[in-house]
């Protein structure tokens, strides 16, 4: 397992990064640093000997953090900042149809799957809505709000 890359490097953090309860001082589920973020590679270490952990120094919030290689892009890599991210939670701000006949009405609550960064017309989800289960749907960043329901 050869990690992607060595200290000194400088990446950006594509997710935003919880406490597991491994932090000192933080809270479980409090944000440590949030998505597009810049850090410095401090130490490389490994998890259950399948996975590269990067420790990552973000000099903003002053805080060293390990990340998972699939957290991480390089800095000099393609970055879209987004309103959501996946799992967090939205409501739909207008209705939805496929073939004229709608299955998402206005302010159905939904959870985001997967982020769509380089869609074809611009930042679009993968997105569950409650009111149609087991249909995830392609859905435009425009087309949502946040809501704080979990």
């Amino acid at each position: 397992m050869k990690p992607k890359w060595d200290l000194g490097d400088s990446l950006r953090v594509v997710r935003n990064v919880r406490d597991d309860g491994t932090f000192p001082g933080a809270s479980r589920g409090e944000l440590l640093v949030r998505r597009g973020s810049v850090g410095a590679v401090v130490d490389i270490g490994t998890f259950l000997m399948d996975q590269v952990i990067y420790s990552v120094h973000f000099l903003e919030q002053n805080r060293i953090v390990g990340c998972r290689e699939e957290e991480l892009i390089g800095l000099e890599e393609h970055w879209v900042e987004t309103r959501f991210e996946t799992r967090e939670r939205v409501s739909c701000t207008r209705a939805l149809a496929i073939g004229g006949e709608v299955r998402v009405p206005i302010g159905s609550r939904g959870e985001i799957l997967n982020v769509l960064r380089d869609a074809v017309g611009g930042i679009a989800y993968h997105v569950h809505f409650d009111c149609y289960a087991g249909h995830p749907l392609i859905v435009r960043e425009t087309a949502l709000d946040s809501t704080s329901a979990l």
